[in-house]
């Protein structure tokens, strides 16, 4: 791998690694509002008993667990850059008596399988972050069985996503945010329309297509969506920690009027939006 590529999954761990902890505290709330992309996932590539499905950048581990329930005695490869982020779930299949699983920490651009392995792959908001989007996406195409499935999901576009411009707006306003590289990790990366099916394309599938998912994230109150974001999100944290106290609290109190502007009866349910990409081998 080339050494800027080597750097990105190297950042990409590390950060992943810390906020595990984060993740972990407030699993429950960010799986309730990415399940519909789950669902539009695992509806897309329709497991079947017996299968052997392939999840990528699986995190605290969905889809993977939601699809180990609907293969009966196939297995689900539950994967991710993060260790951290694999003791999770290891700990919610555990939790929730799944057993048909098997976790591997490995890079989506050195997939350390053989040809033709999986009948079908899931990706929930990994895409976004691969160090080489191409490189990603011939990898899942290799491991693949002929006639495989792959469906994954990526964020549209800021102005469908509330849930992280309030933060990024915001503090950009005060202090600058690092840019993020046009083709390095983000989280609207791959947000443009038709982008990541091309890259499909290219990478040698087809029937491809694209949809749009919407979801709600039901924080209940902003101090709920305040404490989560700061915990989950490492560009925002990382800001946050190099701001004075004063700073601080002006950025809080200005997030908190643009959610009692946006919902003034004080039920924060925020709109989020994906795009959910298919493809065949």
């Amino acid at each position: 791998m080339e050494q800027q590529l080597e750097q990105i999954r190297e950042q990409q761990k590390e950060s992943w690694n810390k906020f595990s902890s984060g993740w972990k505290k407030w699993d429950e709330l960010m799986m309730d509002s990415l399940k519909p992309m789950g669902d539009e996932i695992i509806d897309r590539i329709k497991p079947a008993k017996g299968e052997t499905i392939l999840d990528i950048a699986s995190g605290t581990g969905e889809p993977g667990l939601t699809i180990a329930t609907m293969i009966g005695n196939g297995k689900v490869v539950i994967s991710d850059l993060s260790e951290a982020m694999l003791d999770i779930a290891r700990e919610n299949a555990q939790m929730k008596g799944i057993k048909n699983v098997e976790m591997i920490a490995c890079d989506v651009c050195e997939l350390p399988f053989e040809n033709n392995t999986f009948d079908a792959i899931s990706c929930r908001f990994g895409f976004m972050f691969f160090p080489d989007l191409l490189l990603a996406a011939k990898e899942m195409h290799r491991v693949l069985k002929p006639g495989g499935r792959i469906a994954v999901s990526v964020w549209n576009g800021p102005e469908k996503n509330f849930w992280i411009t309030a933060m990024g707006s915001t503090i950009n306003r005060h202090m600058q945010l690092p840019v993020p590289p046009i083709e390095g990790p983000g989280m609207f990366r791959c947000a443009k329309d038709g982008l990541l099916e091309n890259l499909f394309i290219q990478a040698g599938f087809k029937n491809t297509s694209e949809r749009e998912v919407a979801s709600k994230m039901n924080c209940g109150t902003t101090d709920v969506y305040w404490n989560m974001i700061t915990e989950v999100a490492a560009p925002f944290v990382s800001a946050l920690s190099k701001a004075d106290d004063a700073m601080r609290s002006t950025i809080k109190s200005e997030v908190y009027k643009l959610f009692n502007e946006k919902f003034p009866d004080g039920k924060v349910a925020i709109d989020s939006s994906a795009k959910v990409i298919y493809g065949e081998k």
